[in-house]
């Protein structure tokens, strides 16, 4: 029933307005006269000796020919079973999102909501997940990297897919409890060559809008591009890069995985890179300040989404023109070959 009242619709409902003469005349129909001015007790003696009306022709076609005539009456108001399809254009933006995989993203110098140690790995998968949740119209990729860059999802509309992805995004290494290698074996910290990897991808598109969006906890240490080679090759492409980084300057990975630990942001790198391809440079050190800066690139890139409603009317009123036509030739026989007239 819910279903039949969403799909059914009348194009031309003015024309229910001939049923309001048609239910007053059915109401005065079934009323009763005036009371008998005079009574006359020997009426139904005489009424007896002379033939019975025959009634059955206007007990059945009579309530045909009514029913002919309200069919007509919906039937001109057009009824019609409407399917609505909503057809959402993308905002023309692409965006790949270049991920730090590195070792040094298991250091846990973030704070969660609730006060817990938060891993660097998990404060950033938590955030971009956010990120790409809020951008439906924007098509979208993930480019993972540590000692080598490695493709995740291509350019997508498909979020799920890229959110999929994401989330089975793990280091692996010696500290990992289940003894698992990482999603990518190569260790080290290859910026450039994920810049480069990420620009490659945005190459192929046709949106009139490209944006990286590194998210990196190192400095360049592998890989045979350097960062700003490949951030000058992305500007003559028209990408434009934003770098996040992301860490406490007392964050320092576990002694099993470097002899003597030390931080390796190189920030200035990273704010060059954003410079020179027109994008935007963050440093975040809590896991709040993340989530601004994400919000913030959400601002600076704004989705342009188009949204179309197509509207598929489906014509029912023959059906009623039908069953007004079939009502009304039953009316009719009913009516022609038993009369109601005194035998």
């Amino acid at each position: 029933m819910r279903t039949l009242f969403e799909h059914l619709r009348l194009a031309e409902p003015w024309w229910l307005t001939l049923l309001i003469p048609f239910l007053f005349l059915l109401l005065l129909r079934r009323g009763k006269g005036a009371a008998a001015a005079i009574s006359f007790p020997n009426v139904p003696i005489l009424a007896a000796l002379g033939g019975k009306v025959r009634q059955g022709a206007w007990n059945f076609g009579l309530p045909l020919a009514w029913l002919a005539l309200a069919t007509s009456v919906i039937a001109l108001a057009r009824p019609v079973w409407r399917n609505e399809y909503q057809s959402r254009s993308a905002s023309g933006i692409d965006i790949v999102i270049a991920f730090d995989l590195s070792l040094s993203m298991e250091i846990d110098d973030f704070v969660s909501e609730e006060g817990r140690p938060l891993q660097r790995i998990d404060a950033a998968k938590s955030v971009v997940k956010d990120f790409i949740t809020g951008r439906p119209d924007d098509r979208m990729g993930l480019v993972v990297f540590a000692g080598k860059p490695y493709k995740v999802s291509p350019i997508t509309l498909d979020h799920q897919w890229l959110l999929n992805g994401l989330s089975d995004l793990h280091l692996g290494g010696p500290n990992d409890p289940r003894g698992r290698i990482g999603t990518i074996e190569e260790q080290g910290t290859a910026i450039g060559s994920a810049l480069a990897a990420s620009a490659l991808r945005l190459d192929a598109r046709d949106a009139k809008s490209k944006v990286i969006i590194l998210v990196t906890d190192g400095a360049n240490n592998s890989g045979k591009i350097a960062p700003l080679e490949a951030a000058e090759h992305a500007k003559t492409l028209g990408i434009k890069i934003y770098t996040v980084a992301i860490g406490t300057p007392e964050g320092r990975v576990a002694g099993n995985v470097q002899r003597f630990p030390r931080q390796e942001f190189d920030l200035p790198t990273l704010q060059k890179i954003a410079e020179m391809t027109g994008g935007g440079h963050y440093y975040a050190q809590t896991f709040s300040k993340l989530k601004d800066y994400f919000k913030d690139i959400d601002r600076l890139e704004k989705t342009e989404a188009k949204s179309l409603t197509v509207i598929d009317d489906t014509e029912l009123f023959p059906w009623f023109v039908g069953a007004a036509a079939l009502f009304a030739f039953v009316a009719a026989l009913a009516l022609s070959f038993n009369p109601p007239l005194s035998s």
